[in-house]
């Protein structure tokens, strides 16, 4: 990358930060930075992170950069200010740093870490701002709504797990994985419970059929097949009906209630997971 291609992209990232470029020169102590050395900065912003003030943190490193901007100090800033933002809630911000790392430092003993942030921060968990309004406030839970930012965690812990088959975190990576496929599969069954609602059984049977060859041994399956029953009902078309409920009945108890392997009743799982800091 250019010098001033690179110079731009950090510009961004400051801008992106809501970092004042007057951090550059006084912290927030008061004191001078301008003839700091890169570790008086490093250590500043580790102790920073520490004590859990991101912003503060993100500032240091981020004047690092931009006094020191090549070496190894250098490198370490760009992957803490990664999880800082991303310890911060500000997801955006994470995976636009994250995707800076990659991209600048392709061969990087320790690009599998910058994936897996970038794959966390697109993790559509409870903690969250956006998860928590999505419950709190307007009642969803993570399978009802867009699944982009599923889609695309999904695609990122993927890329961790293919790329970089030894990392230490790909067994978490594989956890979110798991999650992320039963979550999307699971926000398929709402639309087509939606389409059961409008009358549009036709559409919802196409739906069923989608989850049922897409995402097997998924605890959608049932509630697909459940659906599937209903819809062959309405349309009165009872063998095929009777087919579906077979089916069901062969595959699961049948006093066994749908709600209970809802992943809804799995929404917290991620706090059992390590949230690991960056390797260094």
């Amino acid at each position: 990358m250019s010098i001033i291609s690179r110079s731009l992209t950090l510009f961004l990232v400051l801008q992106l930060s809501g970092c004042a470029f007057g951090w550059l020169k006084t912290t927030k102590k008061g004191e001078n930075t301008e003839g700091w050395t890169v570790t008086q900065f490093y250590e500043a912003g580790k102790q920073d992170m520490e004590d859990g003030d991101w912003k503060s943190a993100i500032a240091f490193f981020i004047a690092l950069e931009a006094r020191y901007p090549y070496g190894r100090y250098a490198q370490q800033a760009q992957l803490y200010v990664a999880y800082a933002h991303y310890k911060e809630d500000d997801q955006p911000a994470a995976i636009i740093a994250a995707k800076r790392f990659i991209k600048l430092h392709p061969n990087h003993p320790n690009v599998d870490y910058a994936y897996y942030i970038k794959g966390l921060a697109s993790f559509n968990d409870e903690k969250g701002i956006t998860g928590y309004i999505m419950k709190n406030w307007l009642g969803q839970q993570m399978s009802e709504r867009d699944p982009k930012a599923s889609r695309e965690s999904f695609e990122s812990f993927k890329d961790l797990v293919t790329r970089f088959p030894n990392s230490r975190y790909r067994s978490d990576a594989i956890k979110r994985m798991n999650y992320l496929f039963n979550s999307v599969a699971m926000g398929e069954v709402y639309v087509a419970r939606y389409y059961m609602k409008r009358g549009a059984y036709i559409a919802a049977l196409n739906r069923t059929q989608h989850i049922l060859n897409e995402y097997p041994q998924t605890p959608a399956i049932q509630h697909a097949l459940e659906i599937m029953v209903d819809a062959y009902d309405k349309l009165g078309m009872n063998d095929l009906r009777d087919d579906a409920e077979r089916v069901m009945l062969k595959s699961f108890s049948k006093n066994q209630d749908l709600q209970d392997i809802s992943l809804d009743d799995n929404e917290n799982r991620w706090k059992i997971w390590p949230q690991i800091w960056p390797p260094f």
